[in-house]
């Protein structure tokens, strides 16, 4: 395969840096690589492929003469960079939630939808982390009897809010081991030892953004605007990986035994559901990981005749939930360019 030119658009933070290591583990043909970050990353460096590449200052003149552009620099950013991200003729995979709705933007995970890269304008979205871990679960199990109705209940890692949260985590636990007060800076409440409902704002709905995103891109990515979905989002003082308590009401009746082998066969899931042992997935097991880990699969006592589902899914929220789902998206482009 041809070498690709690729530029990181926030190359230097959490999301960035792990883009990076994927790109690296899995080999991706890159012939030139161009980090980007804002103005607070001048003059810093990152490592790839055993060298230092200085980090550049994002402007409308950085977008030239790529191939793809993968971006996590927030929504604000890359709308204003839009203007010279389209006119570079780059792809643009972006992870931030800036067009992640937009009816010619494909919302996209790889094990669950690739068909939607059929069709894209040259932007490409990289769906919430959330979203993710919950459509590689579940998405079999769509396809194979429809599912009416999700309820999803969030057990959300700092790492999703980036790197200062997760410093202030291992800080404040310091702090309490010590007798000391846990002051939040980072997040808005202590995160040590507590447990607060996700920090973004809550809109007139009752939901707050975190958890309009989940239900709106949930219905997007599995191409059924029909689906009722309700979720609670809730940050928990856990370093990495997202878990997801999933109750799906179905179409037509799946039992238990059906369901396991169904997942154990679908793509980027791992099955980890032994009763006798009580072994089922955390976070600490799917940290570093790249499947999303399903256990705690039982058909639901309250919806009669099979036609209720319960998991709980565990998934690392900077490789799947973000910077891998964004590498095999690339993946699958470079597949499928000419010049390949």
């Amino acid at each position: 395969m041809a070498g690709l030119r690729v530029a990181v658009l926030g190359a230097t933070g959490v999301v960035g840096s792990e883009i990076l290591s994927v790109l690296e583990q899995r080999r991706f043909p890159v012939s030139t690589l161009r980090p980007l970050a804002s103005s607070r990353s001048a003059g810093k460096t990152v490592r790839f492929c055993g060298e230092s590449i200085p980090v550049e200052v994002a402007s409308a003149e950085s977008f030239k003469d790529l191939d793809i552009i993968l971006a996590s620099a927030g929504a604000t950013a890359t709308r204003e960079l839009m203007p010279a991200l389209r006119n570079s003729g780059a792809i643009l995979i972006d992870n931030s939630s800036a067009f992640r709705m937009e009816p010619d933007v494909p919302l996209v995970v790889p094990e669950v939808n690739p068909e939607a890269l059929k069709t894209h304008n040259g932007v490409i979205s990289n769906p919430n982390c959330v979203a993710i871990i919950l459509t590689v679960a579940i998405a079999p199990i769509h396809r194979k009897v429809g599912i009416k109705r999700i309820v999803v209940s969030t057990y959300q890692s700092v790492s999703g809010a980036g790197l200062a949260a997760m410093k202030e985590l291992e800080s404040q636990t310091r702090s309490v081991l010590e007798g000391k007060e846990a002051l939040p800076c980072a997040l808005p409440h202590p995160i040590a030892f507590n447990v607060f409902s996700h920090n973004t704002i809550v809109q007139s709905n009752g939901y707050n953004g975190e958890e309009n995103k989940v239900m709106m891109e949930t219905r997007k990515i599995l191409g059924d605007p029909d689906i009722a979905v309700t979720a609670t989002c809730i940050r928990v003082p856990v370093v990495r990986a997202h878990s997801e308590s999933i109750n799906l009401s179905l179409r037509n009746p799946l039992s238990r035994q059906e369901a396991k082998v169904l997942l154990s066969k679908a793509p980027g899931v791992e099955v980890m559901d032994d009763w006798s042992n009580n072994i089922f997935p955390t976070p600490k097991i799917a940290s570093g990981q790249d499947v999303v880990y399903v256990g705690r699969i039982r058909s639901d006592i309250s919806q009669s005749g099979d036609t209720g589902l319960d998991l709980f899914v565990c998934g690392d929220q900077l490789r799947k939930g973000a910077a891998l789902n964004a590498v095999q998206i690339a993946e699958l482009i470079c597949a499928s360019c000419p010049k390949n």
